[in-house]
């Protein structure tokens, strides 16, 4: 008897005044209560405003010299982000997007006599763009950035939250002309509409915190296999 009052105890500690907070319209967010009644988005709505993917080290182009297809080729940039081409020589290419780099490779023959050179670059794949996602997620990893991740879709690609998971302890890690920035996010929050979710970028690193009470709460279940169906507690 005394075993089961210390446990009722603990997880009363661990309980606390919870529900799920109804969604309501601010500024940032029409609340539509018939869900047929949600409108369809239009062109503009569909597509992601435009952000510039950058070549790194170890991605894959496809380069395309118009009229000279000795020199129309596939390569890996090293890992040091350059690329060698035939006549155009060792080109720095980390940092440029593809039409920087077609600059450049155009630039550089011409210097070698190629008259009016026209290239054409594109990034077959890349192992440059990603982000970290780290901590209290199901698939911890480096994942691809496109123009349209997000925070929540970022904690997506990781299949999502794990058991214990904090929502309001979400650090996304990002350098900023230099220097190291750190922004705290609460991923419960974003999803009610309260404010927007945050864009990713490459080389962002996102960190989900971990709850301890909802760990202590496991604990105890599994110290009271018995009380484990009625005891209920609301983890915050």
């Amino acid at each position: 008897m005394r075993k089961i009052c210390v446990v009722l105890l603990l997880a009363a500690t661990l309980s606390g005044c919870g529900g799920r907070v109804p969604l309501e319209s601010t500024q940032r967010l029409t609340v539509v209560q018939d869900s047929t009644a949600l409108p369809a988005p239009d062109r503009n709505d569909l597509t992601a405003a435009d952000r510039p993917s950058l070549i790194g080290p170890l991605d894959t182009i496809s380069v395309d010299v118009f009229n000279v297809p000795d020199l129309s080729r596939e390569m890996q940039v090293d890992a040091s982000g350059r690329v060698s081409m035939p006549l155009a020589g060792t080109i720095d290419a980390r940092g440029k997007t593809a039409g920087e780099l077609a600059d450049a490779i155009e630039a550089a023959l011409r210097n070698r006599y190629v008259r009016n050179p026209e290239v054409t670059v594109n990034i077959k794949s890349s192992v440059s763009q990603v982000v970290t996602i780290d901590g209290q997620v199901t698939e911890p990893g480096l994942y691809p950035v496109t123009n349209q991740m997000t925070l929540l879709r970022a904690v997506a690609s990781a299949k999502g939250l794990s058991e214990f998971a904090r929502e309001d302890d979400v650090v996304v890690l990002r350098t900023v002309g230099g220097r190291k920035m750190a922004g705290l996010y609460n991923i419960g929050a974003i999803r009610r509409g309260t404010y927007d979710d945050p864009q990713i970028y490459a080389n962002d690193v996102v960190v989900v915190g971990d709850s301890p009470q909802r760990r202590r709460f496991r604990d105890l279940v599994s110290l009271a296999p018995l009380l484990a169906a009625p005891l209920i507690a609301i983890l915050q």
